[in-house]
């Protein structure tokens, strides 16, 4: 065990710490969820890490995501946020891959060898092109719902996609899922707090983004926390 994994070994045990080492975990998207999920997970101990966003920073970032700082508008967040993981862990074996998931591309990064897949995205073709395959190659997956247009970080809640309540995204993405013969069996992090739609923005739909909430600092974060909660739980068996 590494010293900066003390406290990590007394709460998790050896036995835990060494499933983690092994697992190997699939973020997709760096943005507010994704940079603090895929943190937690580098803290925790996963030992193999596939990180996935095309995207670099932008100042209206600086709110709520953890590699948006004025001194990195501009830079990659993949290169942000990978060399922050290396720095937490500097013997994770770490895969970037500085792309948009596109519907294709969706179907060629999801395979076996995961243990598990973070879908962080906040387009909802790429997310449902991800979750698709997750689940047509029998890989976990947990799908982060909207965290735009809310307060309350003890609204959100992580369940079956199945029984999540008021989020229009969940809504969404049920419905689409249930077409393609998915009614269940995918984890997902949401609020049943309701958007605030006073803070709804419309956009030119680039990158299959239509409009987004405002958001605040702490229920993207939130978001995060949950679902990586999820992945070490379910990793370390407990």
């Amino acid at each position: 065990m590494a010293v900066w994994q003390e406290r990590a070994e007394l709460l998790f045990k050896k036995e835990g710490l060494e499933k983690l080492k092994n697992a190997h975990v699939m973020v997709v998207g760096l943005g507010g969820v994704g940079s603090f999920a895929a943190e937690f997970l580098a803290r925790a101990g996963v030992g193999n890490m596939t990180i996935v966003d095309g995207d670099v920073v932008d100042i209206t970032n600086v709110n709520r995501q953890l590699p948006a700082l004025h001194s990195t508008v501009g830079q990659p967040k993949i290169t942000i946020v990978g060399d922050r993981l290396m720095d937490i862990n500097p013997e994770l074996n770490l895969t970037r891959v500085q792309e948009f998931l596109s519907p294709e591309r969706a179907y060629e990064l999801v395979t076996e060898e995961f243990d598990y897949v973070l879908d962080c995205i906040d387009s909802i073709t790429p997310k449902l092109n991800l979750i698709i395959s997750a689940k047509r190659k029998k890989v976990k997956i947990i799908s982060n719902m909207g965290a735009g247009g809310k307060y309350e970080a003890s609204k959100v809640r992580v369940s079956d996609i199945s029984k999540t309540d008021v989020c229009p995204l969940a809504k969404t993405v049920r419905k689409r899922l249930k077409k393609e013969g998915i009614s269940k069996g995918v984890k997902a992090v949401y609020s049943v707090e309701a958007p605030d739609q006073s803070s709804l923005k419309m956009t030119d739909g680039t990158n299959f983004k239509k409009s987004f909430f405002g958001t605040n600092s702490w229920m993207p974060a939130l978001f995060g926390l949950h679902a990586a909660e999820t992945v070490v739980k379910h990793l370390i068996g407990k």
